[in-house]
């Protein structure tokens, strides 16, 4: 009994967090329609090109937070260290919408040079939920 309980306990933390993600992304599908009707499903490798792809400017998403988010990253102008993205090597990211949105809202304007759309931060979330801590697959 004891055991079932320590697992149950280990768990929880991961399936908040895989909720939490889940209604993020949902909400971006329901941005997704209606910014296209053909909007079917986000795409991790979507995602992942996205991520490491400079984008007409010198960064990219992997130039401070690597191109392995498993991994701690660090900002490229200032030093300040970068807890990983992917919520399986760390399980406090994207458990706040409005904190995952002003950083969206952030990096987006200073790698892409625009906002990044519902898709396109969908797509991202889609690649980082499939990484598990430990390295990129």
């Amino acid at each position: 009994m004891r055991i079932l309980c320590w697992s149950i306990a280990l768990c929880l933390p991961f399936a908040a967090q895989a909720q939490s993600l889940v209604q993020l992304q949902a909400g971006y599908a329901k941005q997704a329609v209606q910014d296209d009707s053909s909007f079917k499903s986000f795409s991790a490798a979507r995602g992942q090109r996205f991520f490491l792809s400079k984008h007409g400017n010198d960064w990219s998403c992997a130039s401070c937070h690597t191109s392995d988010p498993t991994r701690s990253g660090k900002h490229d102008v200032t030093g300040r260290a970068i807890q990983p993205m992917a919520p399986a090597a760390n399980p406090k990211r994207f458990t706040d919408a409005a904190k995952a949105e002003k950083w969206f809202r952030r990096n987006c304007r200073d790698v892409v040079g625009r906002e990044c759309s519902a898709l396109e931060k969908g797509d991202v979330l889609a690649w980082l939920g499939s990484l598990r801590a430990g390295g990129v697959r």
